[in-house]
């Protein structure tokens, strides 16, 4: 005679058998975790002596008039730098290129990027050399990508980009001097120098897409266009988010490479907010209002990021 099999599932467990079951569990994991812990720690303390405490110290001085110009006279003064900063023209002139700067340069560095990791995987002898190529202005600290374009590319009648306008009978120009342009050449510099960045993050998401969906595509007639659009898209979106959060909170803290190549100028033209935070505070001496403005940089940054990952889990 057949004996039949019987499943046992969760629900025919006593309660008790597994409660007992969970604890033994529970137990077990418990050495576990404070080894983790025990690793994790150094790290966590040193994470928070090194960003926590500066955050609080500057949010403190955010609150406070200091001045080194008149030395002995900081005092409390609550959200009045916040207050005085809603109606500084100069702040919201440098929020707004900050904004273009961030969006421009991003926007760009995504284009460029994915159209680069396109055309390089049809050339799959050569990508090394591609790659070696593009991991060059990346290792470039941003100061000396600054210094790089200011002498060598954009200095007036004797930078490569001016020596080969005027070779096209194009004429020379002021890159530097003149506004306008100035803006456009930081962004350039921006651009220039992590583009690369994004092309080798989706070049690696591009290699690792499955070949048979093309195959399939390929077969039922589907233009290069309608692949890219339905099929790689889709399949690249999370990589592109992923990328895009992190260029954005590096765009707008962006510093160092504007600081070398126009040090915010002419005038204030490229000035955004992390620069004109460090005018405020170390050229014009007023450390509190200096703060303020870092402080609502954060903030921007916190927001943004914040909003980005939401779009990314979305997903």
């Amino acid at each position: 005679m057949a004996v039949a099999r019987q499943t046992l599932s969760i629900a025919d467990i006593p309660a008790v058998q597994l409660a007992a079951a969970r604890r033994r569990l529970a137990q077990a994991e418990r050495p576990e975790r404070r080894f983790a812990l025990t690793l994790v720690s150094p790290a966590v303390l040193v994470l928070v002596v090194t960003t926590t405490f500066p955050l609080l110290y500057l949010l403190s001085q955010s609150l406070q008039d200091i001045n080194l110009a008149m030395p002995g006279m900081d005092h409390y003064v609550g959200f009045e730098n916040y207050r005085r900063m809603a109606g500084d023209s100069r702040f919201w002139a440098a929020l707004g290129f900050t904004g273009v700067y961030t969006v421009t340069t991003v926007a760009l560095q995504l284009v460029i990027g994915l159209g680069m990791a396109l055309l390089i995987l049809q050339i799959p002898r050569a990508q090394w050399a591609f790659r070696i190529a593009a991991i060059l202005p990346i290792v470039l600290a941003p100061v000396v990508a600054g210094l790089f374009w200011r002498t060598l590319m954009l200095t007036p009648d004797f930078g490569i980009v001016d020596y080969a306008l005027r070779a096209a009978g194009l004429g020379s120009r002021n890159w530097l001097g003149e506004p306008g342009l100035a803006r456009i050449s930081v962004i350039v510099i921006h651009t220039w120098q992590w583009t690369p960045f994004v092309f080798l993050y989706l070049l690696a998401a591009l290699a690792a897409l499955p070949s048979d969906l093309y195959e399939a595509a390929r077969i039922d007639r589907a233009s290069a266009w309608r692949r890219f659009i339905h099929i790689t898209l889709p399949l690249i979106r999370p990589a592109i988010v992923v990328v895009a959060i992190l260029r954005i909170t590096i765009a707008l803290s962006a510093f160092a490479a504007i600081y070398a190549a126009t040090g915010g100028g002419p005038g204030t033209a490229t000035e955004i907010v992390n620069l004109y935070s460090y005018r405020v505070a170390f050229a014009e001496l007023s450390l509190g209002y200096g703060a303020a403005a870092a402080v609502v940089l954060l903030v921007l940054t916190l927001v943004v990021a914040g909003l980005l990952f939401r779009i990314r889990r979305a997903q």
